[in-house]
């Protein structure tokens, strides 16, 4: 009988090279389902080759499982075969995972452990014992349990190092970074963690830190996510940049790795003609080597997934090895996201350090090359124009989540790139395009909720639609958990109920920012301190306190200038200060604040503030007797007035502008119970991308009186985890 089952698996294996998986799949169940017995350790083979094929190229995950709990009671009984029990272990483990079993799978990993605890400690074992720790936290982690997730990464941490293999320490370091990040409850414990992964990253020889290209991105990335949340742009910035020319080289590289396939199946093609001349045939012989010479190379120049046993995400390792970035030898659970991921997550942060800068046409090349490759990710997926989140296979969701949280990150910075430009009619497109992809995946994208909320705020204020501003800036507080937010949200909504200028409003504003400001201490944020120095300003301002109003904002231009880098928000500082300056007859610095005002407003096509800069300007050149200087100013304002006017009558004549403005709060369909928790859960072991990184700062619509004030440019932080 086992001369019978090794036909079978042959035939399987035919079957599965010409990708005939269903051929593969029953040629293997007929050794299963067989009247004959054949010997256990023959089935429990059997049935783990059919859980890997299932996992790998379909989505029938509880197919799978059922074979591996089979494989588990088979071998129960068996006293040997270490490692089949190990690979069954892990492979049901991830079953347990993708149908959000998570107390099933903690207990299989549990088992899988004193497994490897009592056998012979050799590479092996410490090899495996690694992959269950990893598993085991990424479980602690679905169920908030942070500490214990890092202790299942320290154990792991260990055993790499009991063996020696750096790259699996820097695996794990990075791992207990990423979860210190996740949960952000102590800013030493995060420095620590970093501190950690530089040491174990310098201790890799550097010829092997070129073949660590997913350890490579894995670090960097979570480096500038440190970085980015505490508006350190500066120490971000060499990481980014870090992170681009390697992803340019790779791009490089597989290109060249390509364009050899192609030859080398030409040249492939010319050497089984039987007719050819035997010089012709020896030259291209030659030719053959030297290309299969140089693909090996290039190939063996990187860590692949080609010798992985278990697949790495579910329906997923049909992607070619050049795809995968790897991240830890076998038999670890190999990538942390699809390489398509990490490079448009490279493309993001090259957005999110450009934006505040003005790099406006870098920004949107970078848009629209990572949009397009989440599109294309996307409808490899399924998900086309109509699908919506009811209708995703299970196996799908986590995927989906990543590319859908990274499409509506590059949206929102689209929105925000388009509104500092007065761009409106595009940024009222973007915005509609997150709103009906929070429509369709109101799940997944929960965390989007309260960001559409605010940008639906960012917008209406943009537009002189200052009520609906407060309303949906109000709304958006409500929504989220996050304190930071709320501040935000509370300062933002202040601001609009100034801009409308009547009593009730004003005390509106008073109620929301009095109390917020009082907690400022307890906020962290650079962002959301600027925010808050911003509104109260305005509210001193409003009081008549024009020196402590001053005061305030000049801390808060520091902060705007020297931590969070955002030439948007300085130049709006700059003009509510010149304007102050103004009011205090400093005549001297108020001319040569509202100069850089203008200046930078110009930089960044920020007609609204060019405006507001314009108007105070001709204020200052009226109170001077400058009558040459205010008829030129004042011409000009006019004619950036006009230029504005159009661009708001196209806004309010565009079918969208009611829909984003009106006070209404997205309303969505809520689907199963059980598609909530897979969403949700398998959000778990990403990134924290809550970058606290301003939009800036947006002007009211010009209006006589150039004491009107501004707001503040509508902050992203929606919490996401991808």
């Amino acid at each position: 009988m086992e001369a019978v089952a090794e036909g079978l698996w042959g035939l399987a294996d035919y079957h599965e090279n010409k990708g005939e998986i269903g051929k593969a799949v029953k040629c293997l169940e007929a050794i299963c389902q067989s009247h004959v017995s054949f010997l256990p350790i023959i089935e429990v083979k059997t049935r783990l080759r059919i859980s890997t094929l299932l996992l790998k190229h379909t989505h029938n995950v509880n197919h799978a499982k059922s074979h591996l709990e089979r494989s588990q009671l088979l071998l129960k009984a068996i006293p040997s075969c270490f490692e089949l029990k190990c690979r069954t272990f892990s492979l049901l483990s991830q079953c347990y995972h993708l149908v959000g079993a998570i107390p099933p799978q903690k207990l299989i990993l549990y088992k899988a452990l004193d497994l490897t605890s009592s056998a012979s400690q050799d590479v092996a074992v410490k090899l495996w014992s690694c992959n269950f720790n990893s598993q085991l936290a990424n479980a602690f982690i679905i169920e908030g349990d942070y500490q214990s997730s890092i202790s299942a990464l320290q154990s792991g941490y260990v055993c790499a190092t009991e063996i020696s293999y750096p790259d699996l320490q820097m695996f794990f370091a990075t791992a207990i970074l990423h979860v210190h990040l996740m949960q952000w409850d102590d800013e030493n414990s995060v420095l620590r963690s970093i501190n950690q992964c530089d040491r174990v990253w310098e201790s890799i020889d550097p010829n092997r830190r070129g073949q660590c290209l997913g350890l490579l991105f894995y670090n960097e990335l979570l480096h500038i996510f440190y970085r980015l949340r505490i508006c350190d742009y500066k120490n971000a910035a060499h990481h980014v940049d870090n992170l681009d020319a390697a992803m340019k080289a790779d791009m490089q590289k597989m290109q060249e790795i390509q364009q050899l396939s192609s030859e080398l199946d030409a040249l492939n093609q010319s050497l089984s003609r039987p007719d050819l001349p035997s010089r012709e045939r020896s030259a291209l012989a030659g030719r053959q080597a030297k290309l299969q010479q140089r693909l090996r190379s290039l190939e063996d120049s990187s860590l692949t997934g080609k010798e992985f046993l278990e697949p790495s995400y579910f329906g997923n390792a049909r992607r070619a090895w050049g795809d995968k970035l790897v991240l830890a030898p076998s038999p670890m659970d190999g990538e942390w996201l699809p390489k398509s991921a990490v490079y448009a997550l490279v493309d993001l942060m090259v957005v999110i350090l450009g934006r505040p800068k003005g790099l406006f046409k870098e920004c949107m090349q970078r848009i629209q090359s990572g949009m397009q490759t989440i599109q294309d990710a996307l409808l490899k997926l399924g998900i086309t124009d109509g699908v919506r989140e009811v209708d995703l296979q299970h196996s799908a969701i986590w995927m989906a989540g990543v590319y859908l949280m990274l499409l509506m990150q590059f949206l929102e910075n689209k929105v925000a790139v388009e509104l500092t430009r007065s761009g409106f009619v595009e940024a009222q497109e973007a915005l509609v395009q997150m709103k009906n992809c929070f429509i369709r995946f109101p799940t997944i994208l929960q965390a989007c909720e309260s960001m559409i909320e605010m940008l639906r705020g960012q917008y209406a204020h943009s537009v002189g639609c200052y009520s609906e501003a407060a309303f949906h800036y109000v709304e958006a507080a409500k929504i989220t958990e996050s304190k930071s937010m709320q501040a935000m949200c509370h300062a933002y909504a202040a601001v609009s109920y100034f801009c409308i200028g009547d009593a009730e409003s004003s005390s509106q504003a008073i109620d929301l920012i009095g109390p917020v400001y009082q907690m400022k201490d307890t906020i962290n944020g650079v962002r959301e301190e600027a925010s808050l120095h911003f509104a109260y300003g305005l509210l001193l301002m409003r009081q008549q306190d024009f020196q402590e109003a001053r005061n305030r904002l000049a801390k808060g231009l520091q902060i705007a200038h020297n931590h969070m880098g955002n030439l948007q928000l300085v130049s709006q500082y700059l003009t509510i200060l010149g304007n102050l300056a103004l009011a205090l007859h400093d005549t001297v610095q108020a001319r040569e604040i509202l100069r850089s005002s203008l200046t930078l407003a110009k930089k960044l096509y920020d007609i609204p503030t060019q405006i507001w800069a314009l108007s105070v300007l001709t204020a200052l050149y009226q109170q001077l007797g400058e009558r040459g200087n205010e008829m030129e100013n004042d011409e000009y304002r006019r004619k950036k007035l006009d230029e504005l006017q159009k661009r708001l009558a196209d806004a309010y004549s565009s079918i969208h502008h009611i829909e984003l403005i009106s006070k209404v709060k997205l309303e969505v369909q809520q689907f199963h119970e059980l598609d909530i928790k897979r969403a949700m859960a398998n959000q778990s072991m990403s990134v924290n991308l809550d970058i606290p990184e301003s939009i800036g700062l947006s002007t009211p619509l010009p209006v006589q009186s150039s004491s009107r004030l501004v707001d503040l440019d509508g902050g992203r932080r929606g919490k996401r985890k991808i």
